[in-house]
């Protein structure tokens, strides 16, 4: 048993997982603090380290691709302060901190431990229900909705289409990303079929964040929404090009009746077309039929 006990955190390790343990001094994040205690197994980490400096020390860890939801929602832009894998060490610690960073090591060389990538996530996420106000609206998370609301200080035109609740089956993608300089940051949900480019001021699946001290929370909800949608890299692996027989099929009439719908079609078609999945014939075909319909 390894443990290094500091005002910022404690960290322990039992050879088997790394539990890490937010401290409750004033300096430590608000992030780190509502995210609470993280239990981490060693097969999810890629490596770990410790540098001293001459007021403080800092120790790291780093963990494999895709194993934590939260790394991967927040695209890896928590800075330091909201950072869970990283401890400040306090210079009268380093021999521990040294002695707990070669625990670690040695654990992951017995255990044969890779440092590549993984297909599932290894961690669970933040806990749900999950609510926070920050930016332009308020994004709440029970494990099966989101619900967006907006504030005074939503965008008029956005705020009048009113709250919205999404559904975590229609979600195809999660994305946090901080405020920086003088661009402001945004917590979106990519709708499946609905993608969109419109600035998150306007985007009613998305909540704009201005850099307050609440924005970070809104981490928590990306990774609670993303450790339960299919793991990036097994849903690319899982990726199934539709034959092209069954890709130009056209879609009976009580489905296709709506314009919009055909138009969305002709949109599919196209696209299947140009990516090769489609001969120039059966493409030729299927629109046809669309066109006749329309």
């Amino acid at each position: 048993m390894a443990e290094i006990i500091q005002k910022d955190g404690t960290w322990a390790f039992d050879g088997d997982a790394l539990r890490l343990t937010p401290g409750r001094d004033k300096n430590v994040s608000l992030l780190r603090k509502t995210l609470g205690e993280l239990v981490v197994p060693l097969g999810a980490l890629a490596g770990v380290s410790f540098e001293q400096g001459k007021k403080a020390g800092r120790l790291r860890l780093r963990l494999r691709d895709g194993a934590d939801p939260l790394l991967h929602a927040s695209g890896g832009r928590l800075t330091e302060p909201h950072d869970p894998y990283q401890l400040i060490v306090e210079p009268g610690r380093y021999g521990v901190a040294e002695y707990f960073t070669d625990e670690v090591r040695n654990a992951l060389l017995l255990d044969q431990v890779p440092a590549d990538p993984v297909t599932e996530f290894l961690l669970p996420g933040p806990a749900v229900p999950l609510s926070v106000s920050a930016g332009d609206g308020t994004a709440s998370f029970d494990g099966e909705r989101i619900r967006l609301e907006w504030n005074w200080k939503t965008e008029d035109a956005k705020a009048a289409a009113g709250a919205r609740t999404l559904a975590l089956t229609d979600i195809s993608a999660v994305e946090w990303h901080p405020a920086a300089g003088l661009e402001n940051g945004h917590l979106r949900f990519t709708v499946r079929n609905a993608p969109t480019k419109a600035p998150p001021k306007y985007d009613p699946n998305a909540v704009e964040l201005w850099g307050f001290k609440k924005d970070p929370l809104m981490a928590l909800v990306a990774a609670a929404v993303q450790a339960r949608l299919p793991h990036p890299a097994a849903a690319a692996t899982d990726v199934r090009q539709p034959e092209p027989s069954e890709a130009a099929r056209p879609l009976p009439p009580a489905a296709e009746d709506d314009h919009d719908a055909l138009l969305r079609r002709l949109r599919e078609l196209g696209e299947l077309h140009r990516t090769g999945v489609l001969t120039e014939e059966e493409f030729t075909l299927a629109k046809q039929a669309i066109l006749k319909r329309m």
